[in-house]
């Protein structure tokens, strides 16, 4: 019987072991074919500054990662504002639901905030805006952890000061992450204070280091889990300062003063790009990693034929609310292709979980969808895109198709068909009274359930 007892449990153990050791197998499996994921997040950049769009802009490897992949040719932020955009690029959310309407603005030289809320003095509607990412909202990475990603963050964050950076938000580790929105210099020293980048050459540009960064990621990384890398550029934010080498080439053009350094910035953003692209290939994981590239709100100077741009009151017009944004899926996403289909970048949440967990994301709070039917050339279901921001007497938007229409706290409202009247010249309110009533009555219910009352 003893010999019997101990005969049983060995078998127990042997069959609990190899139990154990095929799960473990079966994981290795499923984290070795779960892709890799690289965000690349450019500050500023507007849907007219890309090479196809504006031929005074040099952008040939941007054009490359388009035409290997799907470009969203309707692609909205929620918010066109610095660290509202960040935050629902982050959680998935609208942020105005957790009280972020406008950028978080620094209360001392080095970056940090003392009060929870701000107020912006030229606010109208003087609505308080929460000066950090609250930890307890979940962002992206803090989801694919769960997952088995490993998260890397490099470049600019703006949602809050060292408590609330992104190795607080499920990051692993953060490179060239300050508290500033923007740098003083894109030469050394960077920032004038709280520098996060001390230890490089004098004349190296600022978005040259980060991609050496991550480029030195790509080529070292080293351990069995994917990766999903996130290289947010300061770039293309003021001041604008460009490339040296490169300032001279945009003067040649035409382009004057800020303009031929804004030039300049945006191909070293294309030659960061081109190099990231360049990396993955030579270590051979081209295959199997997923690119996003997209930017947290409209150019500072034109976005024709757009209408409006990053400020000057006509921001929630497309030119201040529309982005570029293309999605570099391999075995996917179908080479070349175009979709119309208006979407939000708060959609890159859902996405992501879906990438990496091979499911569809069930995460209650998230405003957002998954794109994975469009990026496998289906459709998702039909839906309402909503704005909000409080800087100006601009604050509230619906897109319904191919309608839009804007909200003023002076009680102005805007109707457009941004299909046939890009530049959104023809107020149609009194020609299409009916269409007019539908969304503000839509748009109305939106505020009274998303918005905060302060």
């Amino acid at each position: 019987m003893f010999m019997n007892n101990i005969i049983a449990k060995s078998s127990s153990i042997l069959l609990l072991c190899t139990f154990i050791n095929v799960c473990a197998a079966q994981d290795r499996t499923s984290l070795k074919n779960k892709p890799n994921v690289v965000v690349l997040f450019v500050d500023d950049l507007g849907w007219a500054d890309l090479n196809h769009k504006n031929p005074l802009f040099e952008t040939p490897n941007i054009m490359k990662l388009g035409d290997d992949g799907m470009s969203f040719e309707r692609a909205y932020v929620s918010s066109p504002a610095c660290s509202p955009s960040r935050a629902s690029l982050l959680t998935g959310k609208e942020p105005v639901r957790f009280q972020m309407v406008r950028h978080i603005k620094q209360e001392d030289k080095t970056g940090r905030n003392k009060n929870k809320f701000g107020l912006w003095k030229r606010d109208p509607a003087q609505m308080p805006s929460i000066n950090w990412l609250p930890l307890e909202e979940v962002t992206y990475a803090e989801r694919l952890r769960d997952f088995g990603y490993f998260n890397m963050f490099i470049g600019k964050w703006h949602l809050g000061h060292e408590e609330y950076h992104p190795i607080n938000q499920g990051f692993h580790e953060q490179y060239g992450t300050g508290n500033h929105g923007h740098p003083d210099n894109y030469y050394p020293p960077y920032f004038e204070h709280g520098n996060p980048l001390k230890e490089v050459s004098k004349d190296q540009y600022l978005t040259e280091t980060l991609t050496d960064k991550a480029v030195d990621f790509i080529k070292t990384y080293d351990k069995k889990e994917p990766f999903m890398l996130n290289l947010w550029y300061y770039n293309v934010h003021s001041p604008h300062i460009g490339r040296k080498d490169l300032v001279e080439k945009y003067k040649a053009k035409g382009m004057d003063g800020k303009y031929a350094n804004y030039g300049a910035m945006v191909e070293t953003i294309d030659e960061s790009v081109g190099r990231v692209r360049a990396a993955l290939m030579e270590r051979g994981i081209t295959d199997n990693t997923v690119i996003l590239f997209t930017s947290d709100q409209g150019g500072f100077f034109t976005n024709f034929p757009l209408r409006g741009k990053k400020n000057g009151g006509y921001t929630l017009n497309e030119g201040g609310a529309r982005v570029p944004f293309i999605v570099y899926y391999p075995g996917l996403t179908k080479a070349g292709t175009k979709c119309n289909t208006p979407i939000q970048t708060l959609d890159i949440y859902s996405t992501l979980v879906e990438i990496a967990s091979g499911k569809d994301q069930l995460d209650k709070q998230v405003d957002g969808v998954s794109l994975m039917p469009l990026l496998k050339g289906n459709e998702i279901e039909k839906r309402d895109l909503f704005f909000f921001r409080s800087y100006e007497d601009q604050y509230a938007a619906i897109i319904d198709g191919d309608w839009k229409l804007i909200k003023y706290h002076s009680g102005v409202v805007q109707l457009y068909n941004v299909k046939q009247d890009k530049g959104e010249v023809s107020n149609l309110v009194f020609v299409n009274p009916r269409k007019t009533k539908e969304l503000k009555e839509k748009l109305q219910a939106w505020e009274n359930e998303a918005v905060p009352k302060h």
